[in-house]
Formats: C-alpha cells, sequence, structure tokens
C-alpha cells in the first residue's frame, strides 16, 4: 500500500480521502497549504497529526492529480 496513513470511508467524511484516524481529509491539508500554512504550521494545531501523515497526504493529492485528464467542453450560444 502505497500510502498507508490515508484512507477512504464512506461513513467519514462521505467517503473523502482522510488522514487513518482522524476526520481530518486530505482536501482540508491541501486548503491549509495553498492559505499560507507550513507543515508545521498544521503539525502545530494538531499534535496528534504525525508529520509523515501530511506528507502522505501531499503526495496522495499529487498522484490523484498527476492521473486527472482535463477536457475542456465548449457550450454552444443559443440562438
Amino acid at each position: 500500500m502505497k500510502y498507508p496513513l490515508i484512507v477512504s470511508n464512506i461513513e467519514i467524511l462521505g467517503g473523502k480521502p482522510c488522514i487513518k484516524g482522524t476526520r481530518i481529509s486530505v482536501q482540508m491539508i491541501l486548503e491549509w497549504l495553498a492559505s499560507g500554512a507550513s507543515i508545521q504550521d498544521i503539525r502545530d494545531k494538531y499534535n496528534h497529526l504525525a508529520i509523515e501523515a501530511i506528507q502522505q497526504a501531499i503526495s496522495y493529492a499529487s498522484d490523484a492529480l498527476g492521473n486527472e485528464i482535463i477536457i475542456e467542453i465548449e457550450h454552444s450560444k443559443a440562438a
């Protein structure tokens, strides 16, 4: 298993990928980082999180996006 600290359970946050044993989603980790927080800032706020778990969340998101294909759809203008 490439990301043993990242789990998805339909009964927890509707199945969003989360850090194992928490309700902290991968998405939430990315939102904190996007807002300017550092990994250490996240760790300081949630001291029960291992830095390795935060790093796995980031790597998981990167891999997930690496497999994403974006297709632009043109909408016709109504006459």
